[in-house]
């Protein structure tokens, strides 16, 4: 791995100050951190990962009947519809969304659809929750962290983020062709507060550096990347960047292999007014919007509204 050293989460109970400085750090110098020693059952990863395959792997028709809605917010998401902001040509990639689990009549309702489960996967419905729900509890506790690196109390997101319209993605990038011309996922910032990455099995995950040159991030095994996204710089003023990320092709002797990878995009509730902390940040103070707003401002110039 180049240039971003990881950061023990055994740290958050055994010395949450170090923790909070080391986790920081990382975020403020290239927006992305590496934290390993998660403690989530790998087990549950794994079988979470065999289900997302063996979706993947039925018939178009079939994971056509999984579409639901609109913006992608649940459900299928068929090949070639997501495009990067400013692109030209859409990415290579299908994928599932999984949302929070709301009961009925809840106030979020409309911003937050009920999700949709395939048939013809056992367990695939108890393995997604599982894994939504152990990255959500991960995520409200980096936050903790950074809000402490900020100077903020250690609970300033927590109320944002509790019935935060989050997302887990579940990616499948196919063999590539010898000669497309389009990669399989261009340089983009993420929409959301932060993002949780459960290493791939395959290669391409890059970071935009400050002098222009892109940096590849391999993960130790069992480590979860995370990132800064769009909303959280916003509301810190870019004290910590959303920085421009990509999933580069592989090399020829690797086109021919699938990648599979299990992002995880932790959003504020929908009614979260995204306004200016006084953190420092150098960037003008933007207007106050809310979460909901600015997300179907973000959907639609990459054109899943």
């Amino acid at each position: 791995m180049t240039g971003i050293i990881p950061v023990s989460f055994a740290l958050y109970d055994g010395d949450f100050e170090r923790f909070a400085r080391e986790l920081g750090a990382s975020f403020e110098r290239y927006g992305f951190a590496v934290v390993t020693d998660t403690q989530l059952d790998q087990g549950g990863i794994d079988a979470a990962l065999a289900d997302a395959k063996a979706f993947f792997a039925l018939p178009d028709d079939a994971k056509a009947a999984c579409v639901s809605g609109k913006g992608g917010q649940r459900g299928y998401m068929p090949f070639g519809r997501e495009t990067a902001k400013g692109a030209a040509l859409h990415d290579l990639k299908e994928f599932w969304h999984v949302g929070r689990e709301l009961a009925p009549g809840h106030r979020f309702g409309a911003s937050m659809p009920p999700n949709v489960w395939p048939q013809d996967v056992p367990g695939f419905r108890t393995h997604q929750t599982w894994l939504f729900n152990s990255l959500d509890a991960l995520g409200e506790k980096l936050l903790q962290a950074i809000a402490h690196y900020l100077g903020l109390p250690r609970t300033q997101f927590a109320a944002a983020v509790k019935e935060g319209n989050s997302i887990l993605r579940l990616l499948h990038y196919p063999p590539l062709g010898a000669d497309s011309p389009h990669v399989r996922a261009g340089a983009h910032e993420d929409i959301n507060a932060i993002t949780l990455l459960l290493g791939a099995e395959e290669a391409g995950l890059e970071v935009l550096d400050r002098d222009g040159s892109w940096l590849a991030i391999n993960a130790p095994s069992g480590a979860v990347v995370c990132n800064i996204g769009d909303m959280l710089s916003r509301n810190v003023c870019g004290r910590l960047p959303s920085t421009s990320h990509r999933v580069a092709n592989p090399a020829p002797e690797r086109r021919g292999v699938a990648r599979y990878s299990t992002p995880f995009f932790l959003h504020y509730a929908p009614d979260y007014v995204i306004a200016p902390l006084d953190v420092g940040g150098p960037d003008t103070p933007l207007p106050a919007i809310t979460a909901d707003d600015f997300l179907k401002e973000r959907l639609r110039e990459i054109r899943l509204l």
